[in-house]
């Protein structure tokens, strides 16, 4: 058998090989993965969330302690990943676009998910977060938190105002919310827990105060302060042919209590914001003609905090009992 060419046997050189195949390839190895800087990381997401609240790179690099540059390529290389563009950069003032609009409620949600993780002040008490816009579960609120804490004081109760339509929920921020009116957020289980009647707030000392009770009608003629962040009600609920004249938008239950206090307009809200909201410069009266308004109880649809279902049982048994 012939040796490579350049090796020798033990005897005699033989004459040099031809055509000698050279040596064979070594296996392939497998490809190495990806660098890990190519991987999404909590930094893309905490980059993209800042740009998404500030509408401005540069005004984000400062919230995050970076540089302008280092947050413009965390974001390009978060858009490369995902396959889509998330901002809009045609403009001075950097706008979402409809995908971008759509991730930063999943982005601010695996955000709060991480940083509860790691948070170890509460990993030997799990509180349970219960969100809540306004007015929180009405009359029941007290009978709700009085019962938590007799029969589960090892998972401390947080009742959390969130001026937000869901309250929060979306975003990971609460674990389940207390929520009035439909809500149509993709990704909720919502279960009705009791309807309100609805009330009008008028100006304490305009002509209203003094009619009981009073109609759609009667404030339809003047402003109607609507809350257009966390309120429940819009013009739809008018009939077409006798919609508000006029309306102030506000972005908070404490600016409409304001407004209508000073005069601005009137409201319409639940029964329970009486309760629960009272102002000097506001007097809630009833109204007789307008469809009552439902308290939900709402959660993210998948696994969530342990105690859930004690809370809906809890709330189901109070209000019951009435």
């Amino acid at each position: 058998m012939s040796n490579p060419e350049g090796a020798e046997s033990a005897g005699e050189p033989g004459p040099p090989a031809r055509d000698a195949e050279p040596p064979a390839a070594a296996p392939a190895r497998p490809a190495s993965p990806a660098p890990a800087t190519r991987a999404v990381e909590i930094r893309h997401l905490r980059a993209f969330l800042a740009v998404a609240d500030e509408g401005n790179v540069t005004r984000a690099a400062a919230h995050l302690g970076l540089t302008q540059p280092a947050v413009s390529r965390t974001l390009a290389a978060l858009e490369r990943h995902l396959g889509i563009r998330l901002v809009d950069r045609s403009t001075h003032h950097l706008a979402l676009t409809p995908e971008g609009v759509a991730f930063r409620d999943k982005a601010a949600a695996a955000v709060a998910a991480f940083d509860e993780a790691l948070d170890t002040g509460r990993l030997r008490h799990w509180p349970l977060r219960l969100g809540h816009a306004w007015s929180a579960f009405g009359p029941y609120t007290t009978p709700l938190l009085r019962g938590w804490q007799e029969r589960y004081p090892a998972t401390p109760l947080e009742l959390l105002r969130i001026d937000d339509r869901t309250a929060g929920l979306t975003r990971g921020e609460v674990d389940a919310a207390l929520l009035r009116g439909p809500v149509e957020a993709p990704g909720l289980v919502t279960e009705v827990l009791f309807t309100e009647a609805r009330v009008a707030a008028v100006t304490a000392d305009g002509p209203l105060a003094s009619v009981t009770p009073l109609c759609l009608a009667d404030l339809a003629d003047g402003p109607v302060v609507l809350n257009t962040v966390s309120g429940t009600t819009t013009p739809a609920l008018w009939p077409p042919e006798a919609r508000p004249a006029a309306t102030l938008t506000v972005a908070n239950t404490d600016d409409w209590l304001t407004a209508i206090a000073a005069g601005r307009g009137n409201g319409v809200s639940a029964a329970s914001t009486a309760a629960m909201h009272p102002h000097p410069g506001v007097a809630y009266v009833p109204l007789d003609d307008a469809p009552g308004v439902p308290v939900l109880l709402a959660r993210r649809d998948g696994p969530g905090h342990p105690a859930l279902p004690k809370l809906a049982a809890l709330a189901r048994e109070i209000v019951a009992r009435g």
